[in-house]
């Protein structure tokens, strides 16, 4: 990537004001021009985050950067040979989430979420709140354990095998830890005995740990044995209501994706163990996929290789040739019908006052599969990137080292971290500070192009001049360039976060 560098001083009245401000519009355009730093609008980034208090005693509200938990490993810039700490690692997001401590590993298909990766999920999880509770969701929280005879009913407790954990509690008692929650979802409306079709239709969704006996757990977050998923369940009083449901659900994903800045393609797939009559599949277009996607380039055609007849390659709306391609699923839909409503009751009054089976779907979001496969599709090989949406934090500041020339500079820099936190209330808690000063400004400026912040502002020479000039990294495009503080308040008040 091409590193531009651009310099200029205070913004005055007149020309250089207006070129000023040119520049940095232009600087922000290119930002988000690129999918990875895609940006929701300002009438859905209401949300604040609370201040958090990993600070020094009398360091305010200052973020810093030597009390986040991370692997000392990398604080010390020594990172060690994964191959020799780790075993085998089979992608590129697998082995930088672990090489900059974003993960840990604790069992085979289970890992640590580290600080980092927290924040980044519970900002995904915000943005799939505003996406599903537009189109009407209701948040749930339904529990792990699930009774055995619920799978029983269904008889998913003997066709899925060995991928149900199965425990007995001590009485004897048959449960499963969820993979996902059909039976469960379906008994609780069942039990509602007097639903009207004007209650109707409930799109009911939780985001919670699922759990998986996977045969081979690999790719670090991409395919283990617990993870976090969003699911939905929705019941509509009628086959054609239920259709409308389905593709406002659709419509919800391709809004969620478009959001984050991230390529994909909805594909024709099987309904697999969920069952149903049609499902859909939303895939991230990358090698390391294990999924073979089958794509026509003349028309919209598209669909998971095993729903076809790999005799007839030929794409069956245009008949034009399919391409093929690999993808990681990050999402999946399937219109359920009646096939679980029958089994466990779940009714509703109609409009003749009749009872009537509910129509059902269902809609997961694979949540800690969807940071892995961002940082898939976005990373360099060795530097993180994230959708800005979901970077942990927003900029990261960077004051020169103890006992160096610049180190005048420190104070200047430490006032402008205080002045963003009050300044820009987006940037509330986004704002980190690199306070680990026995290393070098390179050092520190290496380790925060690997986390990927999309901005690194550093207190360099120039930060001595009069006025002081701030050197501002834009991690996601490349460019640098030196803005006053004015300049960086003014730059940085453009940002837009969740």
């Amino acid at each position: 990537m091409e590193t531009r560098i651009w310099r200029w001083g205070p913004c005055l009245p007149g020309a250089r004001a207006s070129r000023c401000q040119g520049v940095m519009e232009g600087l922000l355009t290119r930002c988000r021009a690129l999918p990875a730093l895609a940006t929701c609008s300002r009438q859905l980034s209401g949300y604040v985050p609370r201040r958090f208090h990993h600070c020094a005693p009398r360091g305010g509200r200052r973020l810093l950067l030597s009390r986040v938990f991370q692997p000392q490993n990398l604080r010390e810039d020594q990172v060690l040979s994964l191959q020799d700490k780790f075993g085998d690692l089979t992608c590129k997001s697998q082995r930088l989430m672990l090489q900059v401590g974003l993960i840990y590993p604790a069992s085979p298909g289970c890992y640590h979420l580290l600080p980092y990766t927290v924040r980044a999920m519970e900002k995904l999880v915000r943005v799939i709140d505003q996406e599903m509770q537009a189109i009407g969701g209701q948040k749930v929280n339904m529990p792990t354990l699930s009774p055995a005879e619920l799978w029983q009913a269904t008889n998913r407790w003997d066709s899925m095998g060995k991928e149900l954990l199965r425990l007995r509690d001590r009485h004897g008692k048959e449960y499963c830890l969820g993979p996902t929650h059909e039976e469960a979802i379906t008994a609780l409306i069942a039990a509602q005995k007097k639903l009207s079709y004007k209650q109707l239709p409930f799109l009911l969704y939780q985001v919670t740990r699922k759990f998986r006996d996977e045969p081979r757990p690999r790719f670090g977050l991409l395919r283990g044995r617990e993870f976090y998923m969003k699911d939905m369940y929705t019941f509509d009083s009628s086959p054609e209501a239920a259709q409308q449901t389905y593709n406002l659900v659709c419509d919800a994903y391709c809004s969620l994706f478009n959001r984050l800045g991230l390529r994909f393609v909805k594909v024709q797939a099987d309904v697999g163990s969920i069952g149903g009559t049609m499902s859909h599949e939303f895939q991230l277009p990358v090698d390391v996929g294990e999924d073979r996607l089958a794509i026509c380039p003349h028309c919209s055609f598209s669909a998971n290789l095993e729903t076809l007849d790999l005799s007839q390659m030929n794409c069956p709306a245009c008949q034009g040739p399919l391409t093929e391609t690999k993808g990681i699923e990050v999402g999946h839909t399937f219109y359920l019908g009646t096939k679980y409503s029958s089994i466990f009751n779940a009714q509703f009054t109609n409009i003749y006052g009749k009872p009537s089976l509910a129509e059902m779907g269902c809609y997961g979001l694979g949540v800690t599969r969807i940071l892995a496969a961002a940082i898939e599709v976005l990373s360099t090989e060795d530097c993180v990137r994230w959708p800005s949406l979901l970077a942990p934090y927003q900029a990261c500041l960077i004051p020169p080292k103890k006992g160096s020339k610049e180190e005048a500079a420190s104070e200047l820099i430490g006032q402008l971290c205080d002045h963003i936190t009050e300044a820009v209330p987006q940037l509330h808690g986004e704002v980190l500070l690199d306070d680990r000063t026995h290393l070098t400004i390179g050092n520190r400026l290496k380790d925060a192009n690997k986390f990927g912040y999309p901005f690194v502002i550093i207190a360099g020479k120039r930060a001595l001049e009069d006025p002081a000039h701030f050197e501002v990294w834009c991690q996601n495009t490349g460019e640098v360039v030196f803005l006053t503080k004015d300049g960086v308040m003014d730059l940085l008040t453009q940002v837009q976060t969740i």
